[in-house]
């Protein structure tokens, strides 16, 4: 879900400026809009889990972990092109060892210098099996991850043998392979450096973690809200232009969108499907619609003995088919999707991996093809296709019953294809990365970093971190290998393209729309802005 160094493919992201989260609360504890203290106030879902970096990968956390730490890489917020943050350089001759300097006078916000054992030692514990981190995955491929991290039995060793600490602004990384783009990875949260509090008292951490980005958080209260305040003494160059920033949980963002037109949000960054016929009217120029590295899919259970046959493939190519993209997308979404044709983002652009309509027919409405395919795999499993959602926020019952009713229209049933809510996005995907699910549900991938290797491997590759429905293929992780070995960028997305197309056959999961980021903001602030993953670029905000 979030994301890389001076490797270039990164300037293939298109200069974007998606939402930023706004305004103020002049009452000193952050509510309500405006006033001297400048805190904006922003429409929020609670996190999956606990703010461990290595162990966040949804978009909710994501967007604080982004404003409490900064790494050794950091994504423009404008064109998503990595450039080096707390990093002087990152070296290698062979694309397989790595040197990695430190800029000096980086601290966290409790006064520790950030140093290179403060990124190593984070990278072990985010390696280390014990600490069962989602993101593990992310340091795959750095020396004696297998033996800290092997897929089955217990490890043999506490840390990962290919980092080595130089001196307290210098380290090393060894990889098992050669890996040219690897560096463009490290903007990821996951590779974020963790001060020692976070070790010598892991639960207080939890309840009030510290980090080393612009903002400090002052207070969480689940269900409710986090208050997070500028840090004064952080020491890089995008410092905060506001006081702070409320994060508001919302169980239903028409709710926030009508709180935001009330005056009591300063900024809803995800405006409901509901309200896109109105938000024009009711915001004028502080409306943001912008292209975002965001797809959203529809996912299946390969766990599921019936869904992972040869003939639920003809079932699941037959349901894309089934499903009228441009119809849904011009009705429900008002310009702020596109039919997909691929697995990834135009915001890649062609130099970026991005090949508009690879999926080809596959990915075309066709009625009648779609009913032919799914006939002769013998009809969806168990007899209807439960498309599970979460009903909290994202607006998305409007587009799950539209997809429903594209399907039930091609098998001339208005009961094969039904929603199923799911209360809170944390129940959802409590539910999705455990495999309870049983049959589809609503998925999407916001990019941690603006590589196509990003869009394929952490989703499809075999046990990867977001490969929720469990689908595996020799074939496709083979190709994966190879263009993360190629050292020509040019071959690499070529073969990486190659992995793509073996989705279009298998269709482990059916690519909808691209999704742009939308956004609305009070009259209280300025310079709001999304970031090409479609987050707030909250330290930009000023409040009037």
């Amino acid at each position: 879900m979030r994301g890389a160094t001076q490797v270039r493919w990164a300037a293939c992201a298109v200069a974007v400026a998606l939402a930023a989260t706004a305004c103020g609360g002049g009452d000193g504890d952050g509510g309500g809009s405006g006033g001297a203290d400048g805190i904006v106030s922003s429409s929020w879902g609670d996190p999956q889990n606990p703010l461990e970096p290595a162990n966040t990968n949804e978009v909710q956390g994501g967007k604080v972990l982004d404003m409490v730490f900064r790494g050794l890489v950091r994504y423009d917020p404008k064109t998503g092109e990595a450039q080096n943050m707390i990093a002087e350089s990152i070296d290698s001759t062979d694309s397989q060892n790595f040197t990695i300097k430190l800029k000096d006078g980086w601290t966290f916000s409790n006064g520790e210098k950030v140093t290179a054992k403060s990124f190593v030692d984070a990278w072990n514990y985010g390696a280390a099996l014990k600490n069962n981190q989602k993101n593990a995955y992310f340091f795959q491929y750095i020396e004696g991850y297998d033996k800290v991290h092997p897929e089955s039995g217990s490890a043999s060793a506490e840390t990962m043998s290919g980092l080595k600490v130089v001196d307290d602004l210098t380290f090393t990384a060894k990889l098992t392979q050669k890996f040219s783009l690897w560096p463009d990875t490290l903007g990821y949260a996951a590779f974020v450096p963790l001060p020692k509090a976070f070790y010598d008292d892991h639960d207080a951490w939890l309840s009030k973690p510290v980090g080393n980005g612009p903002y400090t958080i002052e207070s969480y209260a689940k269900g409710s809200s986090m208050n997070l305040r500028k840090w004064d003494d952080y020491p890089g160059d995008d410092k905060a232009k506001n006081g702070g920033v409320d994060l508001k949980v919302f169980t239903d963002n028409n709710t926030a969108y009508t709180d935001l037109t009330a005056g009591n949000l300063d900024l809803v960054d995800d405006v409901p499907a509901s309200q896109l016929r109105n938000v024009e009217a009711d915001l004028g120029d502080r409306y943001i619609n912008t292209p975002a590295g965001i797809i959203q899919t529809i996912s299946f259970p390969f766990y599921e003995k019936e869904w992972d046959t040869d003939d639920a493939r003809k079932v699941r190519q037959g349901l894309s088919m089934a499903i009228n993209r441009p119809q849904i997308t011009d009705q429900i979404f008002q310009k702020t999707r596109t039919p997909a044709t691929d697995w990834t983002s135009p915001v890649l652009g062609e130099d970026g991996g991005f090949k508009e309509g690879l999926c080809g027919k596959e990915c075309t409405y066709n009625k009648a093809e779609a009913k032919k395919l799914i006939d002769e795999g013998g009809g969806i499993p168990g007899g209807q296709l439960k498309i599970s959602y979460n009903a909290d926020t994202g607006s998305h019952k409007e587009w799950v019953d539209a997809v429903c009713n594209s399907i039930n229209n091609v098998m001339g049933n208005n009961k094969a294809c039904v929603g199923g809510p799911v209360g809170t996005f944390a129940d959802f995907r409590a539910q999705v990365s455990t495999q309870k699910l049983t049959s589809a549900w609503r998925a999407g991938w916001q990019m941690d970093y603006p590589l196509i290797q990003n869009f394929l491997q952490p989703l499809y590759y075999t046990n990867a971190p977001s490969n929720d429905g469990k689908w595996s293929n020799q074939q496709f992780d083979d190709l994966v290998d190879k263009a993360n070995a190629e050292s020509d960028k040019s071959k690499a997305i070529t073969t990486f393209q190659d992995a793509e197309k073996i989705l279009v056959t298998e269709m482990p999961v059916i690519p909808l729309w691209y999704q742009n980021g939308s956004a609305g903001y009070s009259d209280r602030i300025d310079n709001v802005e999304l970031n090409p993953f479609s987050v707030p670029v909250y330290e930009e905000i000023t409040v009037k």
